[in-house]
C-alpha cells in the first residue's frame, strides 16, 4: 500500500471471497483489465488486484471466505492509529472479531463488527 493511499483514502482495501484464485484472477483480469499477481502466505493463495498508488483489493480463498450476496470486507483506512481505533469499538456500539494481527508484508488489520453488525477491517501499515 503506498504512502499516498494511507494519507488519502477512507477505503483502503478490500477482501474479495472466491472460490478459485485462479478462475477469479481470470475473471477480475477481463472485466477490469487489470494484473492480478497470484501470492502465498502461510500456505494461502491469494490475487493481489493492481492498485498503483490507489485503494487496492484482493482476492480470497480459504473455509472461513464464503463468497455471498451479502458483500465483501471493506478495509478502513487506519494507518497509525490502529490500536486506538481498535479501542474505540466496543465504546461505540461494535464488538471485536480478530485483535490487531500482522498480515505478512501488508501490515496490520483488526476485524470488526460495526455498530450495526457489519464486518469490517482496520488496516494499517504499523502496529501503533
Amino acid at each position: 500500500m503506498s504512502d499516498f493511499n494511507s494519507q488519502h483514502n477512507r477505503v483502503c482495501w478490500v477482501d474479495i471471497p472466491v472460490l478459485d484464485v485462479a478462475r477469479a484472477a481470470t475473471f477480475y483480469r477481463q472485466v477490469l483489465a487489470i494484473e492480478i499477481a497470484i501470492e502465498s502466505y502461510e500456505g494461502m493463495d491469494f490475487g493481489v488486484l493492481d492498485h498503483g498508488e490507489g485503494s487496492g483489493g484482493c482476492l480470497v480463498c480459504g473455509d472461513e471466505w464464503v463468497p455471498s450476496r451479502e458483500g465483501t470486507m471493506v478495509y478502513y483506512n487506519a494507518d497509525g492509529r490502529i490500536r486506538a481505533a481498535v479501542s474505540k469499538v466496543a465504546e461505540n456500539g461494535g464488538e471485536i472479531i480478530t485483535d490487531v494481527e500482522p498480515i505478512g508484508p501488508h501490515g496490520f488489520r483488526a476485524i470488526v463488527l460495526d455498530s450495526e453488525g457489519n464486518r469490517i477491517a482496520l488496516h494499517s501499515n504499523s502496529d501503533s
